[in-house]
């Protein structure tokens, strides 16, 4: 089979798999507060590239886990990330009104029923990884909730916040997204890998190394694409971050160096993945994905 064809294949399926598992577990709009489960179906299904539960499926497979052992971490992690992208888009955040091609969801639905809907989607990711099949539950919920908080994904956006008109070094600029963005992505990939056999030493560590250039590979193209992108394709407003005066990998390092850098990102990943051979190849297609995407 066509290689191209056979990563068409697995990640569609995939996709389609995880879509399913996340409208069985999102509320029934019939039940009150039928708002509420409106707003929090709206902002997770139909859209969004499910990056983040496709590295969870791709870390299962090295791992041996079948997709069923694996579903309730990759709807955790997306669960969390849907709900940080009610948050962000509030005025009182980015103040955004477009994300995945549709008015956001505070537009769409009020700001005091978004914010409650991104309340609710933390605490179902948290109670559905909890009632996983995953061999040790209590651990999984630390990982996530680290990943979360004020040493991740919260903490990197405050610092996002605070950098505003600012100017950060490349050094500066990494930790602020290592947290931000590549802080989940680590735990897709942790959390994945948990679902099957144990790792060994070597294998964790790969990962990690692997999960951390990729997790920064994609936000340098994210930067990249804010520039050169269109609302149309990126489904979000386009150029809105160096119009707030953020600071990005395309206005620290310069166009053309930020694409090396993405490109330099995307070798370091495959390269750490070298040891762990076949199993891993899902993982090195991901890796492709994220630094040639489009959108």
């Amino acid at each position: 089979m066509n290689p191209d064809l056979a990563w068409a294949v697995w990640s569609g399926e995939r996709q389609r798999r995880i879509e399913d598992v996340l409208s069985r577990l999102l509320p029934n709009t019939d039940l009150a507060p039928a708002l509420l489960s409106q707003a929090m179906r709206y902002a997770v299904l139909d859209g969004g590239k499910r990056m983040r539960p496709l590295l969870a499926y791709a870390a299962g497979e090295l791992t041996e886990a079948p997709p069923s052992l694996v579903d309730a971490a990759a709807a955790a992690v997306e669960l969390i990330h849907a709900y940080s992208l009610i948050h962000d888009d509030l005025p009182c955040m980015d103040d955004d009104t477009l994300r995945r091609g549709k008015p956001t969801c505070h537009v769409a639905f009020g700001e005091a029923t978004a914010l409650l809907a991104g309340d609710a989607l933390q605490a179902l990711a948290f109670g559905v990884l909890a009632g996983g099949r995953l061999p040790d539950g209590a651990a999984a919920c630390a990982l996530l909730a680290e990943a979360a908080g004020v040493h991740g994904m919260a903490g990197g956006q405050a610092i996002d916040l605070d950098s505003v008109g600012a100017t950060l070094s490349p050094s500066q600029l990494e930790t602020m997204h290592r947290m931000k963005t590549g802080a989940l992505i680590r735990a897709a990939v942790r959390l994945g890998a948990a679902c099957g056999r144990p790792l060994t030493g070597t294998e964790a560590a790969a990962l990690d190394c692997y999960a951390d250039a990729a997790g920064l590979a994609f936000q340098v193209v994210d930067d990249v694409l804010d520039v050169e992108g269109s609302a149309a394709t990126l489904g979000k407003t386009a150029g809105k971050d160096i119009a707030q005066g953020k600071p990005t990998f395309v206005t620290c390092l310069g166009l053309a160096a930020a694409k090396r850098q993405a490109a330099s990102l995307r070798e370091e990943a495959r390269t750490a993945l070298a040891p762990l051979g076949r199993a891993a190849r899902r993982l090195a297609e991901l890796a492709d994905w994220i630094v040639l995407r489009t959108h």
